[in-house]
């Protein structure tokens, strides 16, 4: 309700002195359901939505194109989902990845930080070579 409205609902009601009560208790109950709804999507659970995954072309290299990707974890409840895995396709690199920040482990399923939790606004961050960018994309992650 606007504050206006609030106002205007409560004007209507000045003749009869239980229905401010009712009306004032009525106006509270719905402002802390709202806040309590409020506080359940600032607090709720994490989903692949918070995992961001960017990744760009690093203009300096010679040879051998280089990308340069960034996993974040951007849930802010405090959650720190593991077992992150993402689509990657074939997967490979010229330039050696450290598999324990990234890792293909079958067709089309790469693991991220060897399952390992990804806390609140870490960055992973892992440049890789080849002839073209791979796309990456959210496959699977376990959310507290």
């Amino acid at each position: 309700m606007a504050a206006g409205s609030v106002n205007k609902h409560l004007q209507s009601n000045q003749g009869e002195n239980n229905s401010d009560i009712t009306t004032l208790s009525t106006l509270k109950s719905e402002q802390a359901l709202h806040l309590s709804h409020r506080k359940l999507l600032l607090h709720g659970s994490c989903t692949e939505r918070d995992i961001s995954i960017s990744q760009s072309s690093d203009s300096s290299s010679s040879g051998i194109p280089e990308y340069i990707v960034e996993i974040v974890n951007t849930c802010v409840c405090g959650c720190a989902p593991s077992n992150i895995h993402l689509h990657c396709g074939w997967f490979a690199s010229a330039r050696i990845v450290n598999p324990r920040v990234f890792k293909r482990v079958s067709f089309d399923d790469c693991l991220v930080r060897a399952g390992k939790p990804l806390k609140t606004s870490q960055v992973i961050r892992f440049t890789y070579s080849n002839s073209f960018m791979y796309p990456l994309s959210f496959k699977s992650a376990n959310f507290c």
